[in-house]
Formats: structure tokens, sequence, C-alpha cells
């Protein structure tokens, strides 16, 4: 728990140093965008016969892209992925989101996510199982140039699947062109 901490510290300091630094950029959003960036996940899951089970650290990553409908409300589609290598087994959850971003102010780059969609589990071994997939998430856009943004990110994304859920929070930076 201590990398989570340490991550997210340092996005937070990244966000409370940078965004005063690049104020001069002004935080437009229009037309289409596109962001990705790479991260830690903390990984929980609970199944039907799994006992109590740990939380698992392991790299995640993220891809999103749309349209904007209004300064402060952009649509889209996000993928959230979080894999661990184990043992010989890699463990895999990803999750596929339509998603909408909403910044409560225009003026700046934090902003607020939510979504649903559908969300896969693979063990490794041949097994695996699918279902539905939630999104929930905060970021803020600082503005490096004209349409290019440095953004911290945390996600959280979770699917229920037969048996047993599996759920992820993500702390992440990333890059998103608008």
């Amino acid at each position: 728990m201590g990398k989570l901490r340490a991550t997210g510290l340092s996005a937070l300091l990244t966000v409370l140093l940078a965004g005063t630094a690049f104020a001069q950029q002004a935080q437009t959003r229009q037309g289409f965008w596109i962001g990705g960036g790479l991260g830690y996940g903390s990984m929980g899951i609970s199944c039907d016969g799994c006992g109590n089970t740990d939380r698992s650290g392991a790299p995640s990553g993220y891809l999103a892209l749309g349209g904007t409908l209004r300064q402060n409300i952009l649509l889209g589609v996000e993928t959230n992925a979080w894999t661990k290598s184990e043992l010989g087994a890699r463990l895999t959850i990803t999750n596929i989101s339509g998603a909408v971003y909403w910044y409560p102010m225009t003026s700046n780059g934090m902003f607020v996510k939510a979504g649903a969609g559908f969300s896969a589990l693979d063990s490794g071994s041949g097994g695996g199982s699918s279902g539905f997939g939630v999104l929930g998430g905060v970021g803020y856009d600082v503005r490096v140039a004209r349409n290019l943004s440095i953004t911290p990110v945390a996600n959280w994304f979770r699917g229920g699947f037969s048996g047993g859920s599996a759920n992820v929070l993500q702390i992440g930076v990333g890059v998103t062109s608008h």
C-alpha cells in the first residue's frame, strides 16, 4: 500500500505545482480528443469459495477517446486494464466503458468521470469470465501546450462476474490531446 500512497502523493504534487506553472495555457476543449496513461493499480477480487484475499498491486493503464459535447462535458469510450504475472500464470482484468467526463469549472482542468460497459477477467490458465463493468474517476488536465495536457488520474473500475467480482483502484499519469 506504500507504493499506492507514494504514487498518489506524486500525482497530487504534480497537479498542485504544475497547475500554476502552466496557468497561462487556456483550458479549451473542442472536437475529438484522445488520451492514455500508465500507473499503478491495486486489484481486489471476491468470489464464491475464495475466502479472504488480499489486494494485489501491479502495473495498470488506460486509453480513452471521444468527442466534446460542450466545454465542460466530454463523451467517450475508455478502456482500463490491470495485469500481473505470478507463479507462471497471468491474471488480467480489463474494462471497456462508455463514459462521460464532467469539468465542473471550464476555466481549469479538474474533471470527474463515470461510465458503464463490459468487463473481463482472464486467469491465463484457460479460465476467464466476463460481465457488467463500471468506471469512476477523477483527474486534472495540466495544460502544457495549446491542445496537450499531462493528466494525473485516479480511477476505479469493477467487473461483476458469475460467482464473484473484481475491482481495481488505479493511480496514474497520462497524456491527453484535446
